[in-house]
C-alpha cells in the first residue's frame, strides 16, 4: 500500500516560492501586465529570460544529465502558483511543462538541453482545449515535410519550435520560422491562441505522439490547478484586503455579515483547491495515482478560480469594473483555464470511468 501524500510545502519549496514572488514582483507588475496586451507583442520576454536563464526554472522538470536541475513536479506547482497570482504573460506552462514532457517522452536530449536552458522555448501543437484523454488532429505527412493547419495553439507565437503530431503517428520538431502562426482572438490576452499552419514544413522525427501528447496534457492539466490555485488565492486575499479599509456609513465594508459570509465560504474552496492541486502535483512526482490526481484536481479546480476571481470583482465595486484595475486579468485567466486541458466535466466524465462509478 502506498504511503499518504505529502501535501505541505517543504523548507526547499517556500524558498523557492519567496525567491519567484519577489522577482515577480519586481518585474512583473499590474500596470506593466495591462500595458503588454494592448501591444502586439503581450508576452514579457525579458521576464521569461529572468525566470528561464537567471533562475533556471525552465530546467526543473528536465533530469540534471539532460541539462536541467533535476527537480519535480512539486517544485514546478510552486512555481507555476506564483505565475498565477501574477497572471504572468510568459510562456512557462507550455514550454518549461507542456513541450518538456513531450521531449522527455521522446528522449530528445538535444532539444531538451535547450529548452532547459533557456535559449529556445517549445511549444506542443496540439490545442489548448484538448483534454490529456481526448483525440487531438495531426497533420499530413509526405516525404517529411509536413502539411496542414492546427488551432488554438497557445504561445505558438514565441515559440522557437513546435512540436507537431503527424498522421504517421510520430512527433516532429519544426522550427517556427518554417511556418504561418496567426493570432486567434483570445478572452486571455496574456496567453494569446494562434493558427499554425504548416505547408511542407521540414519536420525532424522526435519519437511516437501518443505516448508523448498523453505525458504532456496529463501533467499540463495537472499542474494547471496550481495555476489557478494562485489565481484564486490572490482574488481572495486582495479581496479581504480591500474590503479590510473600504468603507460605507463609516464602518470597513468587510465587517457586514453578509460579505464574511461569502468570503468563509470562498476561503473553505480555496483550502480544498490547494489540498487537490497539492495532491496532483505529488502524484505526478511520485507516479502514484497520477491519473485520478489529476482527473479530481482539475474537476474542482476550475469552479473555484472562477467563482474567486468573479467575487473579486465584484466585492471591489466600482473600481473593479476599470481596465486599470487587475481583476480583469485574473477573471479572464480563469475562464480561459476553466476550459485548458479538459472542462472540469470533461475531468469528472474522465474520473467516473478511473473509479468505476457508473451514471445512473
Amino acid at each position: 500500500m502506498s504511503a499518504q501524500p505529502d501535501l505541505l510545502y517543504s523548507q526547499e519549496e517556500e524558498a523557492l516560492r519567496a525567491a519567484v514572488r519577489d522577482l515577480l514582483t519586481d518585474h512583473c507588475d499590474a500596470p506593466g501586465v495591462i500595458a503588454r496586451t494592448e501591444s502586439d507583442a503581450p508576452h514579457d520576454l525579458a521576464l521569461w529570460k529572468l525566470l528561464a536563464d537567471g533562475m533556471g526554472l525552465a530546467g526543473l522538470l528536465v533530469p540534471e544529465a539532460q541539462g536541467g536541475h533535476g527537480a519535480t513536479h512539486r517544485e514546478a506547482a510552486v512555481v507555476l502558483e506564483e505565475l498565477g497570482r501574477a497572471v504572468a504573460p510568459v510562456p512557462y506552462l507550455t514550454s518549461a511543462v507542456v513541450a518538456t514532457e513531450a521531449l522527455l517522452a521522446c528522449a530528445d536530449d538535444e532539444l531538451l538541453g535547450r529548452l532547459a536552458a533557456g535559449r529556445a522555448i517549445g511549444a506542443l501543437a496540439v490545442g489548448l482545449h484538448v483534454a490529456p484523454g481526448a483525440a487531438f488532429p495531426a497533420v499530413r505527412q509526405e516525404s517529411g515535410a509536413l502539411y496542414g493547419e492546427l488551432t488554438g495553439i497557445a504561445d505558438a507565437a514565441v515559440a522557437d519550435v513546435l512540436l507537431v503530431p503527424a498522421d504517421d503517428g510520430d512527433l516532429y520538431a519544426v522550427a517556427a520560422d518554417a511556418v504561418t502562426v496567426t493570432p486567434q482572438v483570445s478572452l486571455d490576452l496574456t496567453r494569446p491562441l494562434a493558427t499554425v499552419t504548416l505547408d511542407g514544413a521540414p519536420g525532424r522525427r522526435l519519437g511516437a505522439a501518443e505516448p508523448a501528447v498523453r505525458r504532456a496534457l496529463r501533467a499540463a492539466a495537472g499542474l494547471l490547478a496550481s495555476e489557478q490555485l494562485g489565481l484564486a488565492d490572490w482574488a481572495l486575499t486582495g479581496t479581504v484586503g480591500y474590503l479590510k479599509e473600504r468603507k460605507q456609513f463609516n464602518r470597513p465594508v468587510g465587517g457586514f455579515q453578509a460579505l464574511k459570509h461569502r468570503l468563509a465560504q470562498l476561503w473553505l474552496q480555496v483550502v480544498n483547491l490547494r489540498a487537490a492541486a497539492r495532491n496532483a502535483a505529488d502524484a505526478l512526482a511520485t507516479g502514484e495515482d497520477t491519473a485520478v490526481a489529476v482527473a479530481v484536481a482539475q474537476a474542482y479546480a476550475a469552479p473555484v478560480a472562477v467563482r474567486a476571481a468573479e467575487e473579486a470583482l465584484q466585492l471591489h465595486g466600482g473600481i473593479g469594473m476599470t481596465w486599470e484595475h487587475p481583476v480583469h486579468l485574473c477573471l479572464k485567466r480563469a475562464k480561459a483555464d476553466s476550459i485548458a486541458y479538459g472542462t472540469a466535466g470533461a475531468h469528472r466524465a474522465a474520473l467516473a470511468e478511473l473509479v468505476d462509478l457508473q451514471a445512473p
